[in-house]
């Protein structure tokens, strides 16, 4: 069975690949970088979505450090990437909470991953000997409240759902409520899959917000936004008008196996700057992966074992 780091190389390898094409020998160069080699590395950064703010500290670490101790390029980009992503390494601990479960609130445009993630942490967090709740707060798509009943049932996991069209906000009060009675660690809140544009489906996540609040001032606890990493440049611009209607706590980073521009982790980190959870690189279990920041550049610049 591939261990962790493996599958992280395998998921992230077409970003790899690209990124290493596109470099060439130049990756173990130890002599001073010329105008050329940074012209090519500030290319490659930008085609893997790595954004313009990142690629800019980069280069200027490259122009810094390049030559004087002959170190190689491969290196120093390693250094400053780790820098880059450290601040957002942050993972989520479930806190107990009073009075109630912890409450995960789950929003995002329409599939990016939402339902296939929760069942992924509700797995994680039951293997961590957490007692877990879905609630089906996703009561437009009928798809998307069987598809979370399917998962509850593999997993064992109770799922608290109304009919289709049902208020949101009615059902994840509903599953609070059922939760508390029974013992629950952790509810896990599905939401409707909406454009950041849809206003009326915006207003929608403060209610939710509002519900929760009433039945326990501090939930949700957490407020989990899932990215999906194909989107690229275009997946920053939901996430900020996402973080006006219900203020984020984290972010999960999905879909990095079905891309070469992997580098929108750093453009993520750089502009959000919110903790990133999870990111996922396979459609395994496993493959939603607590985010390491030296993992994460270790695989990206071709290692072959996690430092």
């Amino acid at each position: 069975m591939s261990s962790l780091f493996e599958r992280l190389r395998e998921g992230i390898a077409r970003t790899r690949d690209g990124l290493f094409n596109r470099l060439g020998r130049l990756l173990g160069q130890r002599e001073p970088i010329d105008a050329s080699s940074l012209e090519a590395l500030e290319k490659a950064l930008l085609e893997a979505d790595t954004g313009v703010a990142v690629t800019a500290r980069i280069l200027a670490a490259v122009k810094l450090h390049a030559g004087r101790a002959r170190t190689p390029l491969v290196e120093i980009l390693r250094a400053e990437m780790i820098r880059s992503l450290t601040p957002v390494e942050q993972a989520l601990v479930i806190a107990p909470a009073l009075g109630g479960p912890y409450v995960i609130l789950v929003v995002g445009v329409n599939g990016v991953g939402k339902t296939t993630t929760i069942a992924k942490l509700g797995r994680r967090l039951q293997a961590a000997g957490h007692k877990v709740m879905f609630a089906a707060g996703d009561t437009f798509r009928a798809a998307a409240v069987e598809q979370l009943k399917i998962w509850g049932e593999r997993l064992s996991i109770p799922v608290i759902a109304q009919g289709t069209g049902a208020d949101p906000a009615s059902v994840v009060f509903d599953a609070y409520a059922a939760a508390a009675a029974r013992g629950c660690d952790v509810l896990i809140a599905d939401t409707a899959g909406r454009l950041h544009t849809q206003a009326g489906l915006m207003s929608e996540l403060g209610k939710i917000r509002r519900v929760l609040a009433k039945q326990n001032p501090a939930a949700p606890h957490e407020t989990l936004l899932i990215l999906d990493a194909t989107m690229g440049q275009n997946a920053l611009q939901q996430a900020k008008i996402f973080n006006q209607t219900a203020p984020l706590t984290g972010v999960v980073l999905t879909k990095l196996d079905g891309t070469a521009k992997g580098g929108i982790v750093f453009a993520v980190a750089e502009t959000l700057a919110l903790p990133l959870r999870f990111i996922g690189v396979g459609e395994q279990a496993e493959d939603l992966q607590e985010f390491t920041a030296s993992a994460f550049v270790d695989a990206l610049l071709g290692s072959t074992t996690a430092h």
